[in-house]
């Protein structure tokens, strides 16, 4: 295995370049309309893109990191074995993609040891691509990225969504909770789908807090890294440290994240 020492600028160029290669291939799926009315109609779709996003990264990805393994279930979550892992979800958004609507991307998150390390993030349709690489940064097309300067919880945009279908009905009972709690004592909150695409307004500064109860690892990764090296907070619903093994999410603009925390906190 390969010391961590040797992740670098050129990995995550090759990694950019796959993952924007990927994204051209979900592009070309992709129409204005729905596809499907019927559930398994949908689930068809949704598993197309999938198989044919992987058919041009998984290999390419695994052959970029020697000895690096991949994390097969995208919907799994938990910590995962010692060593280097790909975590990527290959239509991150993929119901909305299907649907025609145009919130959905491309990631890819090499995780060491259940830290991730660098991540790349691709958005087709706008050619943005975010990037992070462990102690380097956050950046959008090569640009520093930084997270909100807000102090007060009752001028933050916030958010949440629902990581997977089919989530137990205490979990829908959070949610619900959890919004009603933020509509009360933040500015705004938006509920949406997928996390990785509220996250990077995270790291970007355009919103200030996002939450989640849930521990799907391929919707989160890639966020927690660029926050974290854009200088924002990531923890547990309570503020302990997050890690792969937490059962929540909170990742936030640190003027903001106590607050959040005595928020959400009696929730979990």
């Amino acid at each position: 295995m390969a010391p961590y020492t040797e992740l670098d600028t050129t990995l995550l160029s090759e990694v950019t370049s796959i993952v924007q290669t990927a994204g051209a291939t979900l592009r070309e799926r992709y129409t204005q309309h729905a596809r499907g009315t019927a559930l398994d109609e949908i689930v068809n779709e949704i598993h197309a893109n999938d198989d044919a996003v992987l058919a041009v990264m998984r290999e390419p990805l695994l052959e970029a990191r020697p000895g690096s393994r991949w994390a097969e279930d995208e919907l799994a979550g938990g910590a995962l074995p010692e060593g280097e892992w790909w975590i990527v979800d290959p239509a991150e958004g993929n119901i909305n993609h299907v649907h025609g609507m145009p919130d959905w991307g491309v990631t890819a998150t090499l995780v060491r040891d259940n830290q991730p390390v660098l991540t790349v993030v691709d958005l087709p349709l706008t050619g943005d691509t975010y990037t992070a690489l462990a102690g380097q940064g956050a950046h959008l097309n090569g640009a520093p990225l930084r997270v909100s300067a807000k102090t007060d919880l009752g001028a933050a945009l916030v958010g949440t969504g629902q990581a997977k279908p089919g989530e137990d009905v205490s979990t829908f009972r959070k949610i619900g909770e959890s919004v009603t709690a933020m509509l009360v004592n933040g500015l705004v909150v938006r509920v949406s789908v997928p996390a990785t695409l509220q996250l990077i307004h995270i790291a970007a500064g355009r919103m200030d807090a996002f939450w989640q109860f849930s521990d799907v690892r391929s919707g989160l990764v890639a966020g927690a890294l660029l926050v974290r090296e854009a200088g924002g907070t990531v923890t547990d619903i309570h503020g302990t440290p997050w890690t792969l093994a937490g059962s929540d999410f909170l990742a936030a603009a640190p003027g903001i994240h106590a607050a959040a925390v005595k928020v959400l906190g009696p929730l979990a």
